[in-house]
């Protein structure tokens, strides 16, 4: 049972609960017991702020900048070494409905034909193949991804890579009249559950068993990151930093830009690291942490992790990371979906600490304006690897804003007969019913808004540079 103090109302409330959900056939004791842990948290009100006035700006130490890390080991069978402690961990349990894609969102194809867990399988292979070592890649699925991605990896049977799937946890939404579990009023489909976020990786790689057999074979550190940032790739520097100073977490964080004042930092709190989400500050506060000037780095949510610290700390649940409460409704019912982040776990693990990279390690796509990105001549694509173009010299990615007539996937693609070369490119808004030819050039501020009802086609091979069009006569 939890930790948390509860009064005699609110330890009814969970009582009730407790029966409800131990005739749920669904989920495992693990998981029920979490879940009632979860929601005892929850329901005594556990401080969510923190103390304004005590934050403080972590040292050099506690966030080391990248420039300072020792170089990697020359010798090959040192880095092999190195290699052979590391297990790379993918968040895999998300669907890629914001972009009318049905099926995990790692599938959609990034550049080339290639999917992201193409390419993340690529990149570990390569590695493996260049050091004879042997970096298995773990993918954490949800309920939601788990039957289609068992069918997907079987494709990769042959690669020189082992590929290990694990669910993470599946928890009854809750419904927020009555605190009962929606499964148990009737509805239960998929509708009536929820993955409870990816702070949940720690627990399920426990009880999935996958975290001692990883233990058996030697291995000691996992590299955890979304499968959907192009950039989260191992890095040796970071690797051999960790193991050399005995760190047992670290996150990466990167300078904060305008696109990322909601973004969780790092702050030092109370004599530990710890992340700091724009909802745990409090209102009056929330101008200043979106500033730029005083949190300067947000968090990649590339993570760093001793495997026998995450055994110690699991086994003694330790693990309390603040609670996310994410409302929903569900044909018309109220619900409550309590959620953790992996990167709120920063603060219960010792020598924690952040590394700051450079935003290349960051490339998220979330959405298919940064698809365009990844698919034009912006970034070149090697083993794998997507790499940003140097011929491009300013350090900053273009502003994207492209209208809701892109927002699927496939309409995204249908409208262009070919990426657009962006190279020079800083600003484009697109609006309305746009298409685009061939090997268009799109330079400096560029603005095209269709007329109601009109469609607009930009012609093959037409240069673009600091205008705005409205009509096919401004082309």
């Amino acid at each position: 049972m939890a930790t948390a103090t509860l009064n005699a109302a609110d330890a009814e409330k969970i009582s009730k609960l407790q029966s409800s959900v131990s005739s749920l056939p669904q989920i495992s004791e693990n998981e029920k017991s979490g879940f009632i842990n979860l929601v005892a948290r929850y329901i005594s009100g556990e401080a969510k702020q923190v103390e304004w006035s005590t934050i403080r700006t972590p040292t050099d130490e506690v966030v080391v900048p990248y420039d300072s890390l020792a170089p990697t080991p020359e010798d090959p069978d040192e880095t092999r070494k190195l290699l052979d402690k590391l297990v790379v961990l993918k968040l895999n349990g998300g669907l890629g409905t914001t972009m009318g894609c049905t099926g995990p969102k790692s599938v959609i194809e990034v550049r080339n034909g290639l999917t992201f867990l193409d390419l993340i399988v690529i990149q570990i292979e390569s590695l493996n193949s260049k050091y004879g070592c042997n970096v298995p890649l773990l993918l954490m699925n949800s309920f939601n991804t788990h039957d289609d991605t068992q069918k997907i990896v079987e494709k990769y049977s042959n690669s020189n890579i082992e590929i290990h799937t694990f669910n993470q946890s599946q928890y009854p939404r809750l419904i927020v009249e009555d605190f009962m579990p929606l499964p148990c009023k009737g509805i239960t489909g998929k509708d009536g559950w929820y993955p409870p976020g990816h702070g949940d990786v720690f627990p399920a790689l426990t009880n999935s068993g996958k975290l001692d057999a990883l233990l058996s074979k030697g291995k000691e550190y996992v590299f955890i990151a979304n499968s959907d940032n192009l950039g989260a790739v191992v890095d040796l520097k970071i690797l051999h930093h960790l193991i050399q100073n005995k760190n047992e977490y670290c996150m990466e964080v990167t300078p904060k830009t305008l696109a990322d004042v909601k973004g969780g930092t790092l702050i030092s709190y109370e004599g530990k690291v710890q992340l700091l989400e724009i909802a745990q500050v409090p209102d009056e506060h929330v101008n200043e942490f979106k500033s730029i000037e005083k949190f300067k780095i947000f968090n990649t949510n590339n993570l760093w992790v001793n495997l026998n610290a995450i055994k110690r700390l699991v086994e003694a649940d330790a693990l309390k990371m603040e609670i996310i409460p994410n409302p929903k409704e569900v044909d018309g019912i109220k619900v409550l979906q309590l959620e953790t982040a992996a990167g709120a776990a920063i603060r219960f693990f010792d020598q924690a600490i952040g590394i700051n990279v450079p935003r290349s390690r960051f490339l998220p796509v979330k959405a298919t304006s940064d698809l365009l990105l990844v698919q034009s001549d912006l970034y070149t694509l090697n083993d794998g690897f997507v790499s940003r173009n140097q011929a491009r010299a300013n350090p900053t990615n273009p502003s994207i804003e492209l209208g809701p007539e892109f927002k699927k996937v496939s309409n995204f693609l249908s409208r262009f007969k070919s990426i657009p070369s962006i190279i020079e490119l800083d600003i484009l808004k697109v609006s309305g019913d746009v298409w685009f030819g061939a090997g268009v050039i799109l330079k400096g501020k560029v603005v095209i808004a269709a007329k109601t009802g009109v469609k607009l086609e930009i012609p093959n091979g037409a240069v673009i540079e600091n205008k705005e069009i409205n009509g096919p006569e401004e082309v």
